[in-house]
């Protein structure tokens, strides 16, 4: 009989947000899969993206003070989002190896640190925990003939040292998940390359250059869509994509999906339990054209 698997889950801010449905792919994909998931009681900001270059002290008591709310529940600590794993992964890391940067956030927390817990990305989660093989079996509609790019970004593997996801610079964890559930892979030049991350807003013509490179890139190899496990990097590809044609007079036409919806569409999920009417490049045409829907 297999081990039950639980696991304390973070959702972060984006996910009860801009991506609500990177959380609902997530919580019904995992009920599927008989993997439990219990949300942190109070959680809050890690800080993402900005923090730590503003107050370091300040993020890594964000993240310090969650680990610690986590610790409450049976399990390791399940993230969706790359920025959030990046950050909590980050915090871990720095608070082992600096006894002094340890003692000023228990001073700011007034409490000893629990540093201990596994931070698991859903990745980790599916390919390792779970396993290939048992996730393969759990499939009853397998996405044949579905050409996805897997899209890493920055943040899953980097840097080195911190994520432990899988190899720095040539990761194959997406590839093998995807691959599980009957998808065929493209390779591509830009699967780690920035999207232009929170830039979005202050700075939307390096993201336009930066995600219409990616999004060049994808559609060159072949891709029929592009699968992300970040919400920042969704937001970019997805939201913007139809602005970025319009600026380099182009036609992409990839919908971008989150891994749980590609996966949850593979063990049976209608398209409603996966948030999918919440994407902007309207992935109906393509997943009817492959009779995955």
């Amino acid at each position: 009989m297999e081990k039950p698997l639980n696991y304390s889950y973070y959702p972060g801010c984006s996910l009860h947000a801009s991506a609500g449905e990177y959380d609902l792919s997530t919580r019904e994909l995992f009920k599927a899969l008989n993997i439990q998931l219990t949300e942190i009681p109070d959680w809050f900001c890690c800080g993402a993206t900005p923090a730590h270059n503003v107050d370091e002290l300040l993020s890594l008591s964000l993240c310090a003070k969650n680990l610690e709310l986590a610790d409450q529940i049976e399990g390791d600590v399940a993230v969706a989002c790359a920025a959030c794993f990046s950050r909590l992964k980050t915090a871990q890391h720095v608070l082992g190896e600096s006894a002094v940067k340890r003692k000023q956030v228990e001073k700011a927390l007034d409490a000893p640190l629990k540093l201990d817990g596994n931070v698991k990305h859903l990745l980790e989660i599916l390919a390792k925990d779970f396993g290939l093989e048992r996730l393969a079996a759990a499939v009853n509609k397998p996405l044949t003939g579905l050409k996805v790019a897997c899209y890493y970004g920055c943040l899953l593997t980097r840097p080195t040292d911190v994520p432990n996801l899988d190899c720095v610079e040539a990761p194959t964890i997406m590839e093998k998940v995807i691959e599980a559930v009957g998808a065929t892979t493209v390779p591509w030049t830009h699967r780690m390359e920035c999207c232009g991350a929170n830039f979005t807003l202050s700075r939307p013509g390096v993201v336009i250059q930066l995600t219409g490179a990616v999004l060049d890139s994808a559609k060159a190899a072949g891709a029929d869509c592009i699968m992300v496990g970040c919400p920042l990097c969704h937001g970019n590809l997805d939201i913007r994509q139809k602005e970025i044609e319009g600026v380099y007079n182009v036609q992409y036409g990839l919908p971008v999906f989150y891994l749980t919806q590609l996966v949850g569409l593979s063990v049976g999920l209608g398209s409603d339990k996966l948030g999918m009417d919440a994407m902007i490049v309207n992935p109906t045409p393509l997943l009817r054209e492959k009779n995955l829907l």
